[in-house]
């Protein structure tokens, strides 16, 4: 059914509950995952353009994906990892695109309105605009 599975990770609490939902998948329907995190902080995003040096945040996310994809692959699973610069949706659709996959999966906070007008909506970016199924797995808490 999904081939390839995009799982947007924030590198936080919320994907506590969005891996090992995916895990689970993956295992069931023997799909490919692909893990990504956006990085969206001021270095991510003036990166290419000012032709930065990795800041912290860059390397501690790279490890992060890094730990993740392995953890994933010693279960089994085909995994691998990439790590975006630059707006969460934007990025987020743009890979699941180049990917080929078929299902993008994603954390949800269950913000109410001024919580997405406090912190932005990628999910609701996403899901206007992915030409594929997107799975929202609420996070705890």
């Amino acid at each position: 059914m999904y081939q390839r599975i995009l799982v947007a990770l924030e590198n936080g609490v919320a994907d506590q509950a969005l891996v090992p939902h995916i895990t689970q998948l993956a295992e069931r329907l023997g799909s490919e995952l692909v893990l990504i995190h956006v990085a969206d902080g001021w270095a991510a995003r003036n990166f290419q353009a000012l032709k930065l040096a990795e800041s912290e945040e860059i390397r501690t996310d790279r490890q992060y994906l890094e730990s993740i994809t392995a953890s994933l692959a010693a279960r089994g699973l085909k995994v691998r990892h990439t790590l975006a610069m630059g707006d969460p949706a934007t990025e987020i659709l743009k890979a699941a695109g180049a990917e080929g996959c078929d299902l993008i999966a994603m954390a949800s906070h269950g913000h109410r309105f001024i919580g997405d007008l406090v912190y932005g909506s990628t999910i609701s970016e996403v899901r206007h605009k992915a030409p594929m199924p997107v799975l929202l797995v609420r996070a705890s808490g």
